[in-house]
């Protein structure tokens, strides 16, 4: 599946709500579905507000950790792999190299983004702050996709 539109994108992340995060598949501690503690929506927004505060510049960095849970949604396979093949055309081949190298230590050991992006993904698991809500992102989102678009990356 190929992202074409930010819609599209933003459906999927709404789809995430309830979702457990991987670190909790059977529903641990960490509150119940929607809000926000355990579930990947909440994870992923307060993944990529972690990595906003940290790298305000890194716009892309930030999309990264924020678009991370939704390869969960897709078809079979490794997630990471599904979100980055999914966010490509819309997002462009750093955010899908990103969120594909997050998931492989072996990638990370060699890249200073991606042990920022896997940091934050780890403190926001335990993190509690409000890290706002997904409309905040929108902007953010559609900004990179007419970015990519105009580099001739989305049809």
């Amino acid at each position: 599946m190929e992202l074409r539109s930010v819609e599209e994108l933003m459906d999927l992340l709404y789809a995430c709500r309830g979702e457990r995060t991987a670190a909790e598949p059977g529903g641990g501690a960490g509150g119940g579905p929607g809000d926000g503690a355990g579930d990947a929506h909440g994870h992923a927004l307060r993944t990529a507000a972690l990595l906003r505060r940290r790298h305000p510049a890194d716009k892309e960095l930030q999309l990264a950790g924020l678009v991370s849970p939704v390869g969960r949604l897709l078809w079979p396979g490794d997630p990471a792999y599904r979100t980055a093949d999914a966010v490509r055309p819309l997002l462009g081949a750093r955010v899908a190299h990103l969120v594909r190298g997050q998931a492989h230590p072996e990638a990370r050991a060699h890249d200073d983004d991606l042990v920022s992006l896997r940091q934050a993904a780890d403190e926001a698991r335990t993190a509690a702050f409000d890290a706002g809500v997904l409309e905040d992102w929108r902007t953010v989102l559609e900004l990179t996709a007419a970015r990519n678009s105009r580099l001739g990356l989305v049809d």
